[in-house]
């Protein structure tokens, strides 16, 4: 921005409203209400999608900034570039793992885009430990939630775009 563009208003376009979701994990795209925990499927932390994952290289859905990591490792808050708030919940019921089959691959303040890694998990672990393993994405601002659109189900590859999401 040059010194006087504010006099010609430049600087100040609103952002992006629309961002484009993309699916973070190889695997089987499902609406948020096939999940298999009432607290996600009945929409009470916000309303999303899942991915039954086909393999563990888990990565952004969109582009924005990492806010929060979870200290168990099984979940990471992003918002993305419209200000969208959304969570990267990675099973079901995996806090009690305590980090176990998890690695976090970024850090509170990173910039992701659906090409970041942002965590692996390990599918055989969480199996053993008798956990289900849908990949849960959940929009937990919904008050700024204009329009939500989960254009794609089905088995998916990462990176494909899946839908959208805009802000008010």
């Amino acid at each position: 921005m040059g010194v006087f563009d504010f006099l010609k208003g430049k600087g100040n376009e609103p952002k992006e409203t629309k961002v484009v979701l993309s699916n973070p994990v190889n695997g089987k795209v499902i609406p948020i209400d096939e999940v298999d925990d009432p607290v996600f499927s009945q929409k009470m932390m916000g309303d999303g999608f899942g991915v039954v994952p086909s393999d563990g290289d888990i990565y952004s859905p969109a582009s924005g900034k990492v806010v929060s990591v979870f200290p168990t490792q099984h979940a990471v808050g992003l918002e993305l570039d419209n200000g969208i708030e959304v969570l990267i919940h990675i099973g079901i019921d995996t806090v009690e793992l305590e980090g176990g089959p998890f690695d976090t691959l970024v850090k509170e303040g990173d910039t992701v885009t659906p090409e970041t890694k942002i965590s692996t998990v390990d599918l055989e672990g969480l199996k053993a430990a008798g956990k289900e393993n849908t990949v849960i994405i959940v929009f937990t601002n919904m008050d700024q939630v204009g329009d939500y659109d989960l254009s794609t189900t089905g088995e998916t590859q990462k990176g494909a775009e899946i839908g959208s999401v805009s802000s008010k």
